[in-house]
């Protein structure tokens, strides 16, 4: 019964050691395909590959630093760059007119939805009619583009005064 129990013990020894290498034979392959592929058509040896992920998340750790340092250095010189965790962008307004037709640009950063809504009664106002207005969003920006027509109830000089309007709203909005 000793001798049985021996090799039942040697045999569950056995079946755990080969788990063991057969999950860490798995963990390195996992590894390994977190590692840009390299170019060398060469197997590499278990060595080598660790070698090759420990150089790949050393740089890694550099170029994550490098970006926080430039980060930091952005938000320093930015006072509104706190809001939503990252830069906050700068309102601007372009205005593109061609005869009875104003196409209004406008970029804002996510913390500015009044703008949008603003700058849609200021058009209302001097009697431009919206035409279509859309908006598409990137990162901390939203860009907002509004077609519109001088209306047929709009006084004359009605795109000059939007534009005066904007512009200064705009402007003091920064």
């Amino acid at each position: 019964m000793d001798q049985n129990q021996s090799s039942s013990s040697k045999a569950d020894r056995k079946t755990i050691e080969k788990n063991r290498r057969t999950q860490m034979k798995g963990l390195y392959t996992e590894l390994n395909s977190l590692v840009p592929p390299q170019n060398s058509r060469e197997v590499k040896s278990l060595t080598d590959q660790l070698d090759v992920a420990e150089k790949y998340i050393r740089k890694l750790q550099i170029k994550v630093e490098k970006m926080k340092e430039k980060r930091e250095c952005l938000m320093e010189n930015n006072p509104n760059a706190r809001l939503y965790g990252g830069l906050a962008t700068q309102p601007r307004i372009e205005i593109h007119e061609s005869g009875n037709a104003v196409v209004l640009n406008l970029v804002t950063g996510l913390e500015c939805e009044f703008m949008f809504n603003e700058t849609i009664r200021m058009c209302h106002e001097e009697g431009l009619d919206i035409v279509n207005a859309s908006f598409s969003v990137t990162e901390n920006s939203v860009f907002h583009t509004i077609h519109s027509k001088v209306g047929e109830f709009a006084q004359e000089g009605a795109i000059d005064r939007v534009t005066e309007k904007l512009n200064t709203f705009v402007a003091g909005s920064t």
